[in-house]
């Protein structure tokens, strides 16, 4: 059937409401806002250095008391502190000096002057200003005079918190992040060729 004389051939485009601004061929009418997402220390392809998250108000993640949170820690400090020392003062110098190094500076110091508190307490200031950790429950200095093997367990619970294997020292730490950068992305299932 032909068209009746009564309609236009071709049919008329509805032109836009007046009120609407004309729009650019080449833009779409709509551009999603644009989203920067922060990218991890490791995705840049520089060595990857540890970036310590910063904690909420400078709060610990748990309390100078909740050693038993964390039983065979607890009882390794209690018997050897000098060894979970050692793991922690690693740790917060960065790799600088070795787990076996401080741990056994605290046990000579501890067995000779009864003040491995003193040489315990530096690393503790350390640890906090890295982290933006407030000091509390009273000053680092007797926290550990008092409460050493609860100061320990707590500066141990809080690097674990942050995501380190204590275990491992710090080197076995960096080249854990490392391996994680250079892993080839996993092509999806089928996808072969």
């Amino acid at each position: 059937m032909y068209p009746s004389h009564s309609q236009d051939y071709p049919p008329k485009q509805a032109s836009p409401p007046p009120s609407a601004p004309p729009q650019s061929y080449n833009q779409p009418p709509f551009a999603p806002p644009q989203l920067h997402h922060q990218q991890p220390p490791y995705a840049t392809g520089v060595p990857a250095q540890y970036v310590a998250p910063h904690p909420i108000n400078g709060k610990w993640s748990s309390s100078l008391c909740a050693c038993c949170s964390d039983v065979p820690n607890c009882c390794l400090t209690c018997w050897c502190p000098c060894i979970t020392f050692g793991q922690i003062a690693e740790i917060v110098d960065k790799g600088n000096t070795p787990c076996a190094v401080h741990g056994a500076l605290y046990a000579i110091i501890a067995a000779f002057t009864c003040c491995g508190c003193m040489y315990s307490c530096i690393f503790r200031t350390k640890m906090r200003s890295q982290y933006g950790l407030r000091e509390t429950p009273c000053n680092d200095c007797l926290v550990h005079c008092f409460c050493e093997p609860c100061a320990l367990c707590q500066e141990y619970r809080e690097l674990q918190h942050s995501g380190f294997d204590i275990s491992i020292g710090w080197q076995g730490n960096m080249e854990r992040q490392n391996h994680l950068v250079q892993m080839p992305p996993v092509a999806p299932g089928g996808m072969y060729r």
